[in-house]
């Protein structure tokens, strides 16, 4: 039994994951298993700075995200060749990570944490698909507050990312985190019954 999580910035992700997690389901992290594969000495973060070039490296050989980010960002071509190296070995690690959790667990839920689940077009790994949905007047003002943001930061990266609306619209199941702590808590109970789970 397993779900694909996903949502926009400053919906709710971690929230609702740790929500879950409570509960007793078995949580795979994308964002982690991102960070693992570019690990200081790792083929791939080799692959990317043979790519990239050295500059993309920290003095102490760790990958420099903002180096990297700076070489990628508005170029669709780089992006795509990032892509190209970063996304096999990710989806192998987490395929690899589900499925040891259903093999050793299988009456419990897995829950697989993705940020660009739909935009990847990853949802035949998922039995179901789970958004994070708060309206876009809210996320905009969580995120401003979450990170500082002017209005205006806060839209630009607001707007870089597949609308919500659209999110919303492809879900299998909506958890609603715009209200209360509390509210969400009683969707994410509903959601845990309704699969039968206890």
């Amino acid at each position: 039994m397993n779900i694909g999580l996903t949502g926009g910035i400053a919906c709710g992700k971690s929230t609702v994951s740790a929500m879950l997690v409570c509960r007793g389901a078995l949580l795979v992290d994308a964002d982690q298993i991102a960070r693992d594969v570019v690990e200081p000495g790792s083929p791939v973060l080799e692959q990317v700075a043979a790519r990239f070039g050295q500059a993309v490296l920290q003095p102490d050989g760790s990958l420099h995200r903002k180096k990297l980010g700076e070489i990628i960002f508005g170029q669709t071509e780089a992006r795509k060749q990032l892509e190209s190296i970063l996304h096999p070995p990710i989806r192998k690690q987490m395929r690899e990570q589900m499925e040891a959790y259903e093999q050793q667990y299988p009456n419990r839920l897995v829950v697989v944490d993705v940020p660009l689940l739909i935009e990847s077009n990853l949802s035949f790994m998922f039995e179901e698909v789970l958004v994070v949905y708060v309206p876009r007047h809210v996320q905009l003002e969580r995120l401003m507050h979450r990170d500082g943001l002017t209005e205006t930061e806060a839209n630009k990266r607001i707007n870089s990312q597949m609308s919500i609306e659209e999110k919303r619209q492809v879900a299998d199941i909506v958890i609603d985190n715009s209200g209360s702590w509390e509210q969400t808590q009683s969707e994410v109970e509903r959601f845990w019954l309704r699969k039968g789970l206890s």
